[in-house]
């Protein structure tokens, strides 16, 4: 590959939905890295201050008129991207956004065309692991890759590479379904470790019914892979 000499422009997403609590920390966070460049929220029809905090903290913010969840408001971001490098981040993170800086240098470097950041150990006991090992599992019999951290929203990845993969999947299947379609298109992906913290669902109903929610979009993802790609 040849040597490219001109400064990579960086682009973080943050998708966001009701998370005026931690939104503006996270943002302050990301724009404090001298490797950043733009910093866009998507505001996905919040109903508390997400977008008013966002702004204050310096994030170019665009809101859509209806939720659309992650997947949409991912593919929504994209339209105003100006980066050849796009960093893709959770809203909840606060501080520990900063991490993202060790997911952009396999990136900038070229010794990945994606990165996943491989969080610590879960701070309390949230479900029974079913949907990460119904992602893991998946993950393995498409690629062959052993990835510790599927369900991980927390990447960096190559603008060229979203645009040969097409757009992100709707709902709770977006990581599982970019990590397959990144390996399976001879793109190099790369776990990192990070420090990073955000909110942990419990062993309570609202708990059992996301990660029902995240347990029915990642296999719908794993058959959409199976029969039509």
């Amino acid at each position: 590959m040849a040597e490219n000499h001109e400064k990579e422009i960086v682009t973080i997403i943050i998708p966001a939905y009701n998370e005026a609590e931690t939104i503006k920390a996270t943002v302050q966070a990301v724009k404090g890295l001298e490797k950043v460049d733009q910093v866009i929220v998507v505001n996905d029809c919040s109903t508390d201050d997400t977008e008013t905090l966002a702004e204050e903290a310096g994030a170019e913010v665009v809101s859509l008129p209806e939720n659309r969840g992650k997947g949409g408001a991912l593919n929504y971001g994209m339209k105003f991207a100006r980066g050849t490098i796009i960093g893709l981040l959770d809203g909840d993170l606060g501080r520990t956004a900063m991490e993202v800086d060790k997911l952009l240098e396999p990136v900038l470097s070229n010794k990945a065309d994606m990165t996943i950041g491989r969080f610590p150990p879960p701070t309390k006991k949230g479900g029974f692991g079913l949907v990460t090992l119904l992602a893991k599992r998946g993950i393995r019999w498409f690629t062959g890759l052993e990835v510790a951290s599927p369900l991980s929203g927390q990447r960096v990845i190559r603008k060229s590479v979203l645009e040969k993969i097409g757009e992100f999947e709707s709902g709770f299947g977006v990581e599982v379904g970019l990590t397959i379609d990144v390996f399976r298109h001879g793109f190099r992906v790369k776990e990192v470790p990070v420090q990073m913290t955000h909110a942990e669902t419990g062993r309570d109903l609202a708990g059992f019914i996301h990660r029902g929610k995240q347990l029915v979009d990642v296999f719908a993802v794993l058959m959409k892979r199976l029969f039509h790609k």
